[in-house]
């Protein structure tokens, strides 16, 4: 099985807008999280949100096609992220249609929340990954939103895990430098010195060094200045996403209204929800992951097979049938991080 990052795929060049998605998805959902604490008794911030995100109407499938949570999952929490180009104020919803018209999604993750609220899990899903799309066969999984928008998105995540999701969020990359700025910056260790390529490229010192959000796309998005390439590239990624978390969870952040009222306002306008994840839901979320901390979340990759060809020609992702029947049980029994730990799963980008 291989478990490495999307940026990782032998056969795949990612471009930089992609890289840049990978890492805001992730930290948009901790500044959702970090957010609900606050807005729990910041009426403003609640109406904020509310107000400057975009609702995705419709964002499910027919409820006869969905499938139900296994009693011993019962009160957990599935989240489903994706990337987008667009601003959420855009004509469409978040930049990305409900309906079919061409558009793909090329970032997509699964939040896995457990009941005990004491973990949470995040899964990549790589955009090539191959599969059955619910009615029009087999696929590249971001070929979902082109053939039927959001809810077919939806409906295929589900299909894959036997597992429902229970709210979708849509993301705007350009959202990632205000939310940097937002937290005044983020400092990071940074292992090794190195320049960034290209005519604004960017000295980075070793050691402590602090970030605002130009500076934090260019490190997150360098690769060419590395001998491994990629693979600096993801731990780099990883380095700052933690920064970040640990800024996000610290006690400065959540006892400083000014700063979240910040993080808020500048992230909610490149969020795009479902109808029922408003301020009170995030609120209570939040509330009920306040004693989460960054070594309390894990991340990885849906496991795969490597890189081949599909019948059509298609360079694509083999998924790795065994592993994905195993995380979906997992799923169902509320048991995943115990998976995780039978296969000594490391985090994506170790």
């Amino acid at each position: 099985m291989n478990y490495y990052d999307d940026d990782d795929a032998p056969s795949h060049p990612v471009q930089k807008n992609h890289v840049v998605r990978n890492v805001l998805l992730i930290l948009l959902a901790f500044a959702v999280i970090a957010a609900g604490i606050v807005a729990v008794y910041t009426l403003s911030l609640a109406t904020s949100f509310n107000t400057k995100t975009a609702t995705i109407e419709s964002a499910f499938p027919e409820e006869a096609t969905r499938p139900t949570r296994a009693p011993a999952a019962e009160g957990a929490m599935n989240i489903l992220l994706m990337g987008s180009d667009a601003r959420a104020t855009d004509a469409g919803v978040g930049g990305v249609p409900t309906s079919a018209d061409g558009s793909r999604s090329d970032t997509m993750m699964l939040i896995h929340i457990p009941n005990d609220r004491e973990s949470i899990y995040v899964m990549s899903i790589m955009r090539d990954t191959w599969t059955e799309i619910p009615g029009q066969g087999e696929h590249k999984i971001n070929a979902a939103m082109s053939l039927g928008g959001v809810p077919l998105v939806v409906q295929t995540v589900e299909s894959l895990f036997n597992a429902p999701i229970d709210h979708v969020v849509i993301v705007d990359f350009e959202g990632f430098k205000g939310l940097t700025d937002a937290l005044d910056g983020v400092t990071v260790n940074n292992p090794m010195a190195f320049q960034s390529r290209g005519s604004q490229g960017e000295f980075f010192e070793q050691g402590n060094i602090t970030l605002d959000g130009e500076s934090a796309l260019k490190f997150v998005r360098e690769r060419y200045a590395f001998d491994d390439g990629d693979y600096q590239r993801v731990r780099n990624q990883q380095l700052f996403i933690r920064a970040v978390m640990s800024e996000f969870l610290s006690t400065g952040t959540l006892t400083d209204p000014g700063k979240i009222s910040r993080v808020v306002n500048e992230i909610s306008p490149y969020l795009s929800v479902d109808e029922k994840f408003d301020a009170g839901t995030v609120a209570g979320l939040g509330l009920s992951l306040q004693n989460i901390r960054p070594d309390d979340v894990e991340f990885f990759t849906l496991p795969n097979l490597g890189i081949g060809t599909s019948a059509d020609g298609q360079s694509i992702v083999v998924k790795d049938e065994a592993a994905i029947a195993e995380i979906a049980n997992a799923l169902d029994e509320g048991s995943l991080g115990e998976y995780l730990e039978s296969v000594d799963l490391a985090e994506a980008g170790a």
